[in-house]
């Protein structure tokens, strides 16, 4: 089988699948099976998809004689098709054109086209192409004349097709055959245009892998099968990996971590991931929630529907492990680290009590007031190891933490806590950018609100977000730190937009131009 493909001019370059029997059930696999090629010429193809600017007027292409260019047209009048973007047209068997049908694509005005609407109608392509028996596409990009929108609006268009084309089949006996057409693209100076496509395929396997890494079940994702198919995918990119084991991480004294396993004979593990793209500076450090399962520990889920989906709670470390590699695939000069604690919240006789006292790696002491806020106290003793161990100038945690975000922003937002307006403009610049926006909630006058009886700090307090980002903040110290709140944004039941349902990799892109932006910004 092959691999998701590596774009080229005139050719389609693949790569190789990594196995490792020790971690068998947890092992990459290829993604997706469309197919990309850049080209500056015509090609033949079942399918002719072209992209219309607003008001382009009539349409006119290379090799469309009198004949064609009338039944266009006149489709287009009878049609009222203005171009507008996300707009389409079919015209099935246009005369003169050896194609099955034609797709006219509207990108409404080129310069304000956005890179999240050209990803969304790539998508919208996607599933359009899918219900057809289209095998070839050939997509005509030239009526857009300015070559740097034409490149920047293709490749947006191709990745939204890419990211909406990913399929988790890895357990079906049967799968449905996955969309697997070889598109063509036709831009205005392949050269040019390869080097943007290429970019875009970077962050789209990060994105793949996220998705892979959530959606794996419990007992495929568990700590150590997560590890080390993190370490599998990075390590070839050029990315330094290094796995703790629950042995470390308790020899290191990161009690947080290790207590919130010690239920189960699958133990905590620390994952950290570098990627040296710039060594001049202290690394930029993400730090991701990689809770395998969680039952809620003593204090239970007890909702069927929840307690089915908690393989997503380690979303936010698939979704550092996912920025890493598109940071890594990008050769993106930057510095920087992934820190992923990986635990899996279970009951037995050896599973910590609510009112036991764990003690962090920094020293902390911290009363369990309840087992199902186990994400805070995994990431606590990963922010610290960040901080101590790894002098990051910067920490970003992500998670999904709290249900009392989803009561306060819906899945529209992530919520983010910081003091550092650097961290919050780029943030919120690189949100918008992909479309994964954050909104800033209060951290000032919530102080006491993770105050204990018996110990420095209990894990719980209300109001319920803002008690978990003020509980990690300590252990962030005097380091810009935010902390992102991702929950109910990891999964979604049905396909929507750039996503297939399950997993939707969310947090991946953010991260990946979170850190260019910041790396720019404090150059």
């Amino acid at each position: 089988m092959k691999t998701l493909l590596a774009l080229s001019i005139g050719a389609v370059l693949t790569g190789s699948t990594l196995l490792s029997p020790a971690v068998s059930a947890a092992t990459p696999a290829p993604y997706i099976h469309t197919q990309f090629n850049v080209t500056e010429s015509i090609q033949q193809a079942d399918l002719l998809v072209v992209l219309v600017p607003e008001n382009a007027g009539e349409l006119r292409l290379a090799g469309w004689d009198r004949a064609s260019r009338n039944h266009i047209n006149r489709a287009i009048s009878v049609a009222a098709f203005e171009g507008k973007a996300g707009s389409q047209l079919e015209i099935v068997a246009p005369v003169g054109l050896n194609y099955g049908r034609l797709l006219l694509l509207g990108v409404g005005n080129p310069a304000e086209l956005s890179r999240a609407k050209a990803e969304e109608m790539g998508a919208s392509l996607s599933s359009w192409v899918n219900g057809t028996k289209a095998e070839t596409v050939h997509v005509h990009s030239q009526l857009i004349a300015n070559a740097g929108d034409n490149h920047r609006i293709t490749a947006a268009i191709a990745h939204g097709v890419e990211l909406r084309n990913y399929r988790f089949d890895r357990y079906k006996s049967k799968p449905d055959a996955r969309p697997a057409q070889r598109y063509s693209w036709q831009v205005a100076l392949a050269t040019d245009a390869r080097a943007k496509f290429e970019q875009k395929q970077a962050l789209a396997q990060g994105v793949f892998t996220a998705r892979e890494l959530t959606n794996l079940p419990g007992s495929d994702g568990y700590p150590e099968a997560f590890a080390r198919y993190a370490q599998q995918v990075l390590e070839p990119l050029g990315v330094e990996v290094t796995i703790l084991g629950p042995e470390q991480v308790k020899a290191l004294g990161m009690g947080a971590l290790y207590g919130v396993s010690q239920g189960s004979h699958m133990k905590a593990h620390l994952l950290v991931a570098r990627w040296r793209g710039n060594d001049d500076e202290a690394p930029i450090a993400l730090v991701g929630k990689g809770n395998s399962f969680d039952t809620g520990g003593y204090n239970l889920k007890t909702q069927a529907a929840s307690i089915l989906r908690m393989h997503t709670d380690k979303a936010g470390g698939a979704a550092v492990v996912g920025a890493i590699k598109s940071l890594a695939g990008q050769k993106a000069p930057a510095h920087v680290v992934g820190v992923v604690p990986l635990s899996i919240n279970m009951i037995s006789g050896d599973a910590y009590l609510p009112g036991d006292v764990v003690t962090a790696g920094d020293g902390t002491t911290i009363e369990v007031g309840n087992t199902d806020a186990e994400g805070r106290l995994i990431l606590a003793d990963g922010i610290w190891y960040a901080r101590e161990h790894l002098n990051a100038r910067v920490i970003a945690d992500i998670a999904t933490l709290t249900g009392a975000k989803v009561g306060a922003l819906g899945n529209a937002y992530s919520a983010i806590f910081t003091q550092h307006s650097a961290i919050e403009q780029t943030l919120r610049q690189a949100g918008e950018l992909v479309e994964e926006r954050v909104w800033p909630m209060p951290l000032d006058g919530y102080d006491n609100i993770v105050r204990s009886r018996i110990a420095d700090r209990i894990n719980t307090g209300s109001p319920g977000a803002q008690a978990g980002a003020i509980f990690l903040q300590h252990f962030a110290g005097d380091t810009p730190w935010v902390h992102i709140d991702m929950a109910g944004e990891a999964f979604t039941a049905s396909a929507s937009g750039i996503h297939p349902e399950g997993s939707t990799g969310h947090g991946v892109r953010l991260l990946t131009e979170w850190v260019k932006l910041y790396q720019q910004h404090s150059q």
